[in-house]
């Protein structure tokens, strides 16, 4: 599977369904900018159940809530080591896509990308328990599979030349065979469950929507298209009505809906909307009723042409915001890939791996942010582990590590910090989380 196919999808290559949840972490990184607004070089992000719960970039370089009960239930401490974790994979992953440039021989005139996806799946049994599914540890090159983790087997898998060498290299560390396991079918599971039982405790609480009448220009010049949305509400069940002096208005009428859709943060929005002459000077009113929360509302239209300017249209774009942001990653990567001939048309795998490439020297281990001195609550454990292209002489260099070892400090592989625990923030690159 593509990770490329995952974006697409904005999933996470693990099935939710019915009992089925899931929790999976997702990076990717260019090259190189790509110029164009709202798409970073690096940009990683959580996912709950295939809504986003967490958000990093390279200009932001903070991560975020992207979900209320993230925020409510998770301390500062969290998200500022959270923060120096992802500062710290994206050096990771900008020494690593230049290695895989230079061992490719690739002109560094194109753009290509590097990915990362992780997690775990659970099935829910009837004492409400998670039991471990299966896991997830793969890494894509240009849309193309490079390295991955059979968690049976504990066995990294190299379906291509240029990554052997590091399988075989990390297939002889038992330390790391052993955490990436562990990390997928306990810790990670262990997260998935906190994780759902505080997005239930704030997804049971009935929610108001929040309402809106406005406009928007129509093909034809003399008419308008007026619109009623509600959105931010839960549950889901919601009644809306458009009405002309009272009498509701129906398809017959030229009346449209959307549906009811989901927000990213795990609450719905609905809008319905008709097509009207400007002159009109009929009273229209948006009628909503959310039984759930006690919410009866009836908004008359002020016959004001509004644009996406003005407050509504701003809270509106506000609401799928997120949405822009991962579908515009998509758009972008699909574009470099397509460009570059991996989709469409005929496949262009590149170069073999050569037999003889001049030996990188291997980036200087990194000046960036030490390892945190205690895990905050809820956040996964870092691990520090060598790039995914090795110098000739077997050195590695990792983002606040040292040459020539696993880990910075640790015989073990895995960073730890004065209490001997796993430091925080997720795991870097070629282990696991966030």
């Amino acid at each position: 599977m593509r990770l490329l196919s995952v974006l697409v999808l904005l999933g996470t290559g693990l099935a939710v369904s019915g009992d089925r949840h899931s929790l999976t972490y997702i990076y990717t990184a260019f090259s190189k900018s790509v110029g164009l607004p709202g798409i970073h070089e690096f940009t990683a992000m959580g996912l709950l159940d295939n809504k986003m719960i967490d958000y990093y970039d390279s200009e932001t370089q903070k991560k975020v809530p992207k979900q209320h009960w993230m925020e409510e239930k998770l301390e500062h401490n969290y998200w500022e080591k959270g923060t120096q974790s992802r500062r710290s994979k994206q050096q990771w992953f900008k020494v690593n896509i230049d290695i895989l440039m230079k061992r490719m021989r690739q002109n560094a005139t194109d753009t290509h990308v590097l990915q990362w996806m992780h997690g775990c799946e659970g099935h829910m049994q009837s004492d409400g328990k998670l039991k471990y599914v299966r896991g997830i540890d793969m890494y894509s090159y240009d849309g193309n599979d490079f390295l991955s983790f059979d968690d049976e087997s504990s066995v990294w898998v190299a379906p291509v030349d240029a990554a052997v060498s590091t399988k075989r290299k990390w297939d002889d560390v038992q330390v790391l065979k052993e955490y990436t396991k562990g990390y997928l079918e306990n810790e990670c599971i262990d997260w998935l469950s906190k994780f759902m039982t505080y997005g239930q405790e704030e997804i049971k609480k009935a929610k108001q929507p929040e309402v809106y009448m406005y406009t928007s220009e129509a093909k034809v010049q003399t008419n308008i298209i007026l619109t009623c949305f509600a959105t931010g509400f839960y549950p889901k069940d919601i009644v809306l009505r458009i009405r002309r002096e009272g009498r509701v208005l129906k398809s017959v009428d030229g009346l449209l809906s959307s549906g009811v859709r989901p927000n990213e943060d795990d609450t719905y929005q609905r809008k319905d909307w008709v097509e009207i002459v400007k002159s009109d000077v009929s009273t229209y009113t948006c009628e909503i009723i959310h039984e759930a929360s006690g919410m009866e509302v009836l908004k008359q239209w002020d016959h004001k042409l509004t644009s996406s300017s003005d407050g509504d249209g701003a809270a509106i774009g506000g609401a799928i915001a997120g949405v822009v942001v991962v579908l515009g990653l998509v758009v972008v990567l699909l574009a470099v890939l397509y460009k570059r001939g991996i989709l469409g048309g005929a496949r262009s795998h590149g170069p073999p791996a050569p037999t003889g490439p001049p030996a990188p020297t291997g980036p200087p281990a990194s000046t960036g942010p030490p390892a945190p001195t205690g895990p905050p609550a809820g956040d996964p454990a870092l691990t520090v582990v060598e790039p995914l292209i090795p110098d000739a002489a077997g050195a590695t260099s990792v983002p606040g590590g040292s040459q020539g070892s696993l880990s910075s400090g640790s015989d073990s592989g895995v960073s730890s910090d004065d209490n001997g625990n796993p430091t925080p923030g997720e795991t870097t690159p070629l282990t696991q989380q966030g």
